[in-house]
């Protein structure tokens, strides 16, 4: 396979560390652009319904790997979330009760301005062809969220949406299940490199979501990024 770097455009590679002048200056730091929304809100699979979805996306062999489907109305949040998704890593600190480690994963997101860079790798892996969308739900993400991408967020930041608010917690951090979803043996290796891995959430504010829902990042203390979390947590480690 074609080294991935060499697909990944200058400009749209990941920032090594988050600039934090502005932040003491009270300044936004981040480009997100103006409009953030739901592209789609992923839920468990219908058993035997999953074949149909898989054939429309372009990829029929999807179906016995990814454990959740696009939702087509409202899906209500509660504060463990509402389904099937990533494993949930045990905590790094063994005094935090489980939980409370849960409560901190209750929903996991995924950045939608990454698809182009998967279809681009999976087309070169051969396990897709050139063209094909990436099927939804591709990294067990819960939610995809347009507008919105790992370097613009720091743990605490909020998420507010029409009718439930939701906290950046932590980024998830490379697995097998990266592998398996995706389609070959290296995206697990690439996500650690491209720190593109997408983040956690816990709930404060329950309620619904769905498909199309705008929202709102409010910045929180803004004291650990997403990013440098995740270069701290995987230094030292292969995948």
């Amino acid at each position: 396979m074609p080294s991935w770097n060499n697909s990944l455009p200058k400009s749209a590679a990941p920032k090594s560390r988050q600039t934090r002048a502005g932040v003491a200056r009270g300044r936004r730091v981040d480009n997100a652009p103006m409009t953030m929304t739901v592209r789609s809100v992923n839920v468990p699979r219908a058993a035997g319904a999953g074949a149909a979805a898989d054939a429309d996306a372009g990829n029929d062999a999807a179906d016995h790997v990814l454990r959740l489907a696009p939702a087509s109305g409202p899906v209500e949040i509660g504060p463990r979330g509402f389904a099937v998704g990533p494993d949930i890593p045990p905590p790094l600190d063994p005094a935090i009760a489980t939980q409370d480690h849960a409560l901190a994963h209750a929903l996991y997101a995924y950045p939608t301005a990454h698809h182009p860079f998967w279809r681009t790798v999976r087309a070169q892996a051969r396990v897709a062809a050139p063209g094909d969308p990436l099927p939804p739900a591709s990294f067990d993400e819960h939610l995809a969220l347009e507008g919105v991408q790992e370097n613009q967020l720091w743990v605490g930041d909020v998420l507010r949406f029409p009718d439930c608010v939701l906290v950046v917690g932590a980024p998830r951090l490379p697995d097998g299940r990266f592998n398996e979803t995706l389609g070959f043996a290296k995206a697990a290796k690439m996500v650690a490199e491209s720190r593109w891995s997408g983040f956690w959430l816990a709930v404060r504010v329950p309620g619904r979501i769905k498909p199309g829902d705008p929202f709102e990042l409010v910045p929180g203390p803004r004291a650990n990024g997403l990013v440098e979390l995740f270069r701290a947590r995987t230094k030292g480690r292969s995948w």
